[in-house]
């Protein structure tokens, strides 16, 4: 048996098919770990939700923003609806099952056999994995019980630091940004949410999540991805997987048995032109 950690692919059902062909995927055998985000920009979200929901146990996935963004719009919170390609997915048949499925996924995947984490954006430097790990559990709680008031109340930048103390819908936002938002930081691990380039253009002061001097996780093997432009990159202990299908990149594979890891991308011509929101 073989486990693939795969980028984001925001709809991208094409190049996913072809990438698994390439891969020789035996779902009999292998096993798929999906950073998330599998929904909103590209062609055909649907179609990526009915796929790897019908994988069963052959693929795991955590959420990632747009994942959530998806379950905000199908709770009726259509504040953040402008630019989205949900439309299918919300007027589907099946569209109550299919989110029931999404809101069942996990925030965090930890493998102890493989010591490999899989998440979609990054960690606070305060956090280790054992409160990582306790951290996700609350959220996933709130989101498998379907509390609404939630779905309303995520979006935000605030608070941006961490604290035991936060509690309510600030501990929850913190969370959920950290989770499925975060690239770079301050070195007291303050968030910077807004920030969205490549490693160089961030404001002063700010660095990558992963390189903040004493992070807790440092010695943690980290899968993640949501950030397309910083590409594959392997280093700091993480493996960054999302090379920006949708933007014209490359879809890309990473095989967890393989030792040293090596990407296995897929060129892509692309849905959105880089900077289109």
């Amino acid at each position: 048996m073989s486990i693939y950690a795969i980028g984001d692919l925001q709809g991208c059902y094409r190049e996913l098919r072809i990438l698994l062909d390439r891969l020789a995927f035996d779902p009999g055998a292998d096993r798929l770990w999906f950073v998330g985000d599998l929904v909103n920009r590209g062609p055909d979200s649907l179609a990526v939700l009915r796929f790897v929901r019908d994988l069963g146990d052959a693929a795991l996935v955590v959420l990632g923003n747009h994942d959530l963004h998806l379950l905000a719009l199908a709770a009726g919170n259509r504040k953040h609806a402008a630019g989205n390609t949900l439309e299918a997915v919300l007027k589907a048949p099946d569209r109550d099952e299919l989110l029931d499925w999404l809101r069942h996924r996990p925030l965090l995947h930890h493998d102890a056999e493989r010591g490999f984490t899989l998440i979609h954006a990054g960690l606070p430097p305060q956090w280790d994995l054992t409160e990582a790990r306790s951290c996700a559990a609350e959220l996933e709680a709130v989101l498998r019980s379907g509390d609404r008031d939630y779905l309303f109340a995520m979006y935000g930048n605030q608070p941006d630091r961490w604290s035991p103390d936060l509690t309510g819908m600030d501990r929850l936002r913190f969370i959920t940004n950290c989770f499925t938002r975060l690239r770079f930081c301050a070195p007291d691990g303050t968030l910077a949410t807004r920030e969205k380039g490549e490693i160089g253009s961030q404001s002063p002061g700010l660095i990558p999540w992963f390189q903040v001097p004493g992070r807790r996780t440092r010695d943690d093997r980290i899968i993640f991805g949501h950030w397309s432009t910083l590409g594959y990159r392997d280093g700091d202990n993480v493996w960054a997987i999302d090379s920006g299908c949708l933007w014209g990149g490359a879809l890309t594979a990473i095989c967890l048995d393989d030792w040293p890891i090596r990407p296995i991308q897929l060129g892509c011509d692309g849905y959105l032109t880089p900077g289109q929101e």
